[in-house]
């Protein structure tokens, strides 16, 4: 069915001019016509302010991503990697832009229907594929801080070496919060039963970066102090590969480990799927509008991730491990009250986390089914299980943030809207040599060429046993 244009004399197909109404700042505000499925902007009416939107979403941004930012910044120096954190946060609004002109054409507010829009059944697969992926990654690094940091809580608590009792066992430790405070929670039936932990998530991490950037100004140069930064594990008197040990900041430097640092950033800014459902519930929607959400949201994370891995970076300099918190005193009460804080932050995250694999996993093999308790249970057993497998078995947190980094992020945040945008938008309005499309499709070439590379120097560390260098 066509609809006439106004500006033009002639007809365009309803995709088009959809696409032109989106242009021009708005959804479409008339009736569909007959036949024609209703816009499904139009079925809800947003009444989520701008400024909750924007908390919202920086919410979906802010990851456990954050604790491992001070190591990217000491394999690439201090003005490299804020350099690489900026292209990395206007990269991620431009994605964005792309989502939302696409959710403008067809009326989707979810990834995995624009993937079947703009590729088919096989496009929902692929879509829903990454998406599990991701948060599977995510869950994964969630559980890791819980296994590195709940021992040395406890011990501390306790007044114990934390490698002495077995229930300080890092491994059985995250089998019990799984089984005991993580399952009961991802066993609700509904996403929103679990709003309330937003907010505390993110004010958790908040007290983190304060708590960061104090502790700069107390320690001062913490590098060869044994009481604050962990001791080294190599034997006396040989070197520490790659490590300086002077308070020098480096403005610029590049190693072999620097290819795990993209990656970390990309991993940090992922919150894709997030976007249409806000974009959604937004009130008085547009496209500039919630261009304006994504972008104030990308800028507050852009400065909270730099501001940690700046402090961070300038309080251990290169002897900053991948997961930070571990650089501190045990005995420090304050540290002691952000290792909770994060502990409850992700814990309390996972849970969420897991709610979007599970649904996707339901579309895909189950799509015409009715609820049902048992399939709603035994999925987020098995994924519990899978990830409690991959925490216990991976040695260090930046394998899991350099690996998922590397796969899903760039499929998120590159090659996916790219080609969503080459698809759904109509040809007659954009076409293919069109300068727009031509960026996208620059865009998704950029995305399969950092994946590649990421994922080559980080396979090329592994077969050479480079990787744990400066792990733990």
């Amino acid at each position: 069915m066509e609809l006439q244009d106004p500006k033009m004399n002639g007809a365009l197909p309803a995709d088009a001019l959809g696409y032109r109404q989106e242009r021009e700042g708005f959804l479409p505000s008339h009736p569909p016509a007959p036949g024609r499925k209703p816009i499904e902007f139009m079925d809800f009416e947003g009444k989520t302010s701008f400024g909750m939107s924007v908390f919202n979403l920086s919410n979906a941004i802010m990851g456990s991503g954050i604790l491992g930012l001070a190591y990217a910044m000491a394999h690439t120096g201090v003005l490299f990697f804020l350099a690489l954190l900026l292209c990395i946060a206007l990269l991620s609004s431009y994605s964005i832009h792309l989502l939302l002109t696409c959710a403008g054409v067809v009326g989707i507010r979810a990834y995995e229907q624009l993937g079947q829009r703009a590729l088919g059944p096989a496009g929902k697969v692929v879509v829903a594929a990454v998406i599990c992926l991701h948060n599977v990654g995510a869950m994964s690094s969630y559980l890791f801080i819980i296994k590195s940091e709940l021992p040395l809580v406890i011990g501390t608590f306790l007044d114990m070496d934390p490698e002495g009792g077995w229930f300080l066992k890092g491994n059985l430790l995250i089998i019990i919060v799984s089984v005991l405070i993580i399952l009961p929670l991802a066993l609700m039936r509904h996403l929103g039963y679990l709003g309330y932990t937003s907010g505390l998530s993110l004010t958790c991490m908040l007290f983190f970066l304060i708590s960061v950037i104090y502790k700069k100004f107390q320690l001062g140069c913490a590098v060869g102090l044994n009481e604050t930064a962990v001791e080294s594990k190599n034997p006396p008197g040989l070197p520490i590969q790659g490590l300086n040990r002077s308070c020098e900041a480096q403005m610029f430097t590049v190693d072999s480990q620097m290819f795990y640092t993209v990656p970390i950033m990309a991993f940090a800014f992922v919150c894709h799927p997030e976007v249409l459902p806000i974009y959604t519930e937004l009130c008085r929607p547009s496209k500039h509008r919630m261009q304006a959400v994504a972008n104030v949201s990308i800028g507050a994370m852009f400065c909270m991730y730099g501001l940690t891995a700046t402090f961070g970076y300038l309080t251990f300099y290169n002897s900053v491990e991948a997961e930070m918190l571990h650089m501190y005193s045990q005995q420090d009460l304050l540290i002691l009250c952000v290792r909770l804080a994060v502990l409850l932050a992700v814990t309390l995250t996972v849970p969420v986390v897991l709610f979007p694999i599970r649904r996707a996993l339901q579309q895909l093999l189950f799509p015409s089914r009715d609820f049902s308790w048992p399939r709603h249970v035994a999925i987020a057993l098995i994924l519990l299980v899978l990830v409690n497998v991959l925490v216990i078995c991976v040695p260090t947190i930046r394998d899991i943030f350099g690996v998922i980094g590397s796969t899903s992020a760039p499929s998120l945040i590159f090659i996916l809207p790219s080609i969503f945008y080459l698809r759904i938008v109509p040809s007659e309005v954009e076409p293919l040599y069109s300068w727009p499309k031509i960026q996208a499709l620059c865009f998704g070439l950029l995305g399969v060429l950092f994946m590649a590379i990421s994922l080559g120097f980080m396979f090329a560390n592994w077969a050479t046993g480079q990787s744990h260098v400066s792990g733990h």
